[in-house]
């Protein structure tokens, strides 16, 4: 019963790409800077091989490693969530989704206040528990929306969840993504309830849902799911594919949680992925430029990898990503950063080794598909031997 678990520390980059400065990100290293920390710990990633990847590991440094390594390189025009995903499940994407650094056009609000009737606020780049404080009191006054974005692809709509249940919010993000296809296709509505009573106090809600895109390809999702195998999405995985090749899903507050339902996974019996986000890093601590925040989230989750390895059987495999970076110590912008990743792949039969650096996200997705005897319907190119693969056969 073959089972694979793919986990996606969002945002944890490993320094900068070669083509970073066209995005605006010079000299850019989320590892480096968490590492500064004196609460960065991670022995047992680094036993895996973390320190080990290429562009990491420094000169005179090399280590015997557990796992599997490798830098990945993002083919896809972009540096966010969305894209970073997509290619990870095989999905090239060649130019980035459309952002609005002076806010959206007319043409976009004026369909969205006819369709939810209610008025717009802000139509800004903003920072998200900013925003909630300088327009709170007057959503609360007037029922206007809060609609602003970021330096991401995203349409986010802030409401108070005594205003605007959370629930009815949902639909109002439905029908903006009705709106928002074509030209202005955004990777993401997100809605964004909060409480409180006044400026100061207010605070986002664990209620946050995202509406993406449907991917415009075929994804490993599609395939193993088409093959009768169960693709388990952990976390904001299914928003983000839109549900799209998903056979079942948990939604999570955060980093604990994600970690939680990991374990239990692991405790049960399927056969096929599952995919895992977890996504403190990037939401809480990377845009926020919370260096000691990010060190200590990561500290967390390798204080967990023991637990997580011992609970795997013998035709497991762990794989451990990120799909873009952020960067806490970038102080020109509070945005991704564009930088390659980490893989690290673990499992009883796989033999230890570094395959250098990777030319897309896409050979993480070819790989899955290769341990249940899948060819991709997409550009990747697997990273296990014939031999580490055994016996590849149908459910």
């Amino acid at each position: 019963m073959k089972r694979v678990f793919l986990i996606v520390l969002d945002s944890f980059g490993i320094g900068a790409m070669e083509d970073s400065a066209l995005y605006g990100d010079i000299d850019t290293n989320t590892l480096r800077t968490v590492s500064s920390s004196p609460f960065f710990r991670m022995p047992h990633m680094s036993g895996l091989g973390l320190f080990q990847i290429d562009g990491v590991r420094k000169e005179g440094e090399a280590a015997p490693h557990r796992a599997l390594i490798a830098r990945m390189t993002e083919r896809s025009r972009g540096k966010d969530t969305t894209i970073g995903h997509w290619e990870i499940a095989g999905v090239y994407s060649p130019k980035p989704l459309p952002t609005y650094p002076e806010g959206f056009p007319e043409e976009v609000l004026e369909a969205f206040r006819q369709k939810v009737n209610r008025g717009v606020l802000c139509n800004r780049p903003y920072s998200g528990t900013a925003v909630i404080q300088d327009y709170g009191e007057e959503h609360m006054r007037s029922g206007d929306l809060i609609v602003y974005t970021s330096a991401d692809s995203v349409f986010q709509i802030a409401a108070h969840e005594e205003v605007v249940p959370p629930e009815e919010l949902y639909e109002y993000c439905r029908a903006a993504r009705e709106i928002l296809q074509g030209e202005h296709g955004v990777g993401r509505v997100i809605a964004r309830p909060f409480v409180g009573s006044r400026k100061g106090e207010f605070t986002r809600t664990a209620h946050r849902h995202d509406f993406s895109i449907l991917p415009p390809a075929v994804t490993m999702l599609d395939q193993l799911s088409g093959e009768g195998y169960s693709v388990i999405a952990v976390g904001k995985i299914k928003d983000i594919f839109a549900g799209k090749g998903i056979t079942e899903s948990v939604y999570t507050s955060g980093n604990e949680e994600g970690i939680a339902r990991t374990l239990e996974y692991l405790d049960r019996d399927f056969q096929g992925l599952c995919f895992i986000n977890l996504v403190d890093y990037d939401m809480l601590y990377g845009h926020r430029r919370d260096i000691d925040g990010y060190a200590k989230a990561l500290s967390r989750f390798d204080d967990k990898l023991p637990e997580i390895m011992q609970k795997m059987r013998e035709d497991d495999l762990l794989m451990i990503t990120a799909d873009h970076g952020c960067d806490p110590g970038y102080k020109a912008t509070t945005d991704h950063t564009r930088e390659y990743t980490p893989f690290l792949l673990y499992g009883p039969g796989v033999i230890p080794r570094n395959l250098g650096t990777r030319r897309s996200f896409a050979d993480i997705g070819a790989t899955v598909l290769s341990w249940f005897g899948i060819a991709p319907d997409f550009e990747g190119e697997a990273m296990l031997t014939p031999q580490e693969l055994r016996e590849t056969t149908p459910p």
